[in-house]
């Protein structure tokens, strides 16, 4: 009897024991990747050219022919590509082909990332949207800036791309971000505005922004973003390079100007990061997107507040989250993108996260080819978004400061 009671106590614990386990395996941390979360991710990059969408594959040659489109695209939905192409050289002056796993300065798309670096921070309790930037540098000269104002824009502070240039001497030597914080500490720029009277995009605000989380964390920003971003998305082929660490960029995309005269090289302003400074892949874009989508990245609270207009709606559609510029349209219609426009790159990334569509065009042609995408978001039921979005102190169509 006794050996029966014994037994049956320990079949008990063990039944709880598993019980627990199962519970535990209902609830496991999202953002730890296990080897079928790859092999889901190779599910979502899965694509057969000859099963391509025709329509889509029409319109893009015509973009890259007519408008001069040269870079990567592709157009996923419901977690399948519908079209992926890539048109024209990766560097013209060696005539070298792109390819669809090519890597391209995301320029402002990199603040998306930053903003979900922030968020991550402020769940983990480190970071708070209310902190005073003199909180982490007391030498910061402006009053008034926090966390949240940088996020939407609203600090007031004027953009290190311009300021610097006159003050940093040594041109052949890249900035750090610690050097850009230096000098406005030292050199007190006048602010375009004082704190949260408006919105002004400028890349100082995403630049202190990963200065913060350098200084929360005590990593580089490149090391945070791989270890908490970039690995569980699953995104292989995204990094953050600056010419602090890499005297030459090691990826095979070339910026160009417009009239293929000459590539822009990098030079010291390719040094500061968070504003800019992540290189990637539209297939690593497609593998952010569902990183998002399933709370592997951010909690949904958090991923609301993100994409939750911080400023006053420009037609009545078009404003910015924290990292995220965004249409709100009828019925809680929601879609949010981001520009990006530096040194010879310029791109559009669109998630419309009702319908589960994903846009990217990465291009290394600063034309205006992306001002011609209006019978592509029709064609696919995604509102149209650049053309007439923004003016005034938000970004003129053609024109991105990004």
């Amino acid at each position: 009897m006794t050996y029966r009671i014994i037994t049956f106590a320990a079949l008990l614990a063990v039944s709880t024991f598993s019980a627990c386990s199962n519970s535990e395996k209902k609830i496991a941390d999202p953002k730890i990747r296990t080897v079928s979360d790859d092999k889901k991710d190779s599910l979502l990059l899965v694509y057969n050219p000859e099963k391509g969408d025709k329509w889509i594959a029409d319109f893009a040659q015509n973009l890259h022919k007519k408008y001069g489109f040269n870079g990567n695209m592709l157009v996923a939905k419901d977690g399948k590509i519908l079209y992926e192409k890539s048109l024209g050289w990766a560097d013209y002056l060696h005539r070298d082909s792109l390819k669809i796993n090519s890597e391209f300065e995301l320029a402002s798309i990199t603040k998306t990332f930053t903003g979900v670096a922030i968020m991550q921070l402020i769940e983990a309790g480190k970071i708070h949207l209310t902190d005073d930037v003199k909180k982490f540098f007391p030498n910061f000269p402006y009053e008034g800036v926090t966390v949240r104002l940088l996020l939407t824009h609203r600090s007031g502070m004027m953009n290190y791309v311009y300021f610097s240039d006159g003050v940093w001497k040594d041109k052949k030597k890249p900035m750090s971000n610690m050097d850009v914080m230096n000098l406005i500490a030292e050199y007190k720029p006048n602010r375009y505005a004082k704190p949260d009277t408006r919105f002004h995009y400028n890349n100082s605000n995403y630049m202190v922004l990963a200065s913060i989380i350098e200084k929360v964390t005590g990593k580089p920003y490149s090391d945070y973003m791989m270890d908490h971003v970039f690995k569980p998305a699953g995104m292989k082929n995204t990094h953050v390079y600056s010419t602090t660490v890499y005297p030459k960029i090691p990826v095979d995309v070339v910026g160009h100007d417009r009239t293929w005269k000459y590539s822009v090289v990098q030079n010291f302003l390719d040094g500061p990061v968070g504003d800019k400074g992540i290189y990637s892949t539209v297939h690593d874009l497609v593998l952010y997107d569902n990183a998002l989508r399933t709370g592997r990245l951010l909690t949904q609270a958090s991923l609301d507040s993100a994409y939750t207009g911080h400023n006053k709606p420009v037609n009545g559609h078009f404003n910015y989250g924290y990292g995220w510029r965004m249409f709100d349209g009828n019925k809680g219609r929601k879609v949010v993108y981001h520009t990006g426009w530096w040194h010879g790159f310029r791109h559009i990334y669109v998630r419309d996260l009702d319908k589960n569509i994903v846009i990217v065009f990465l291009g290394n042609l600063t034309n205006g080819s992306l001002l011609h995408l209006d019978e592509l978001y029709k064609h696919l039921g995604v509102p149209v978004i650049r053309k007439g979005a923004y003016s005034g102190s938000g970004s003129l169509p053609g024109s991105d400061e990004d």
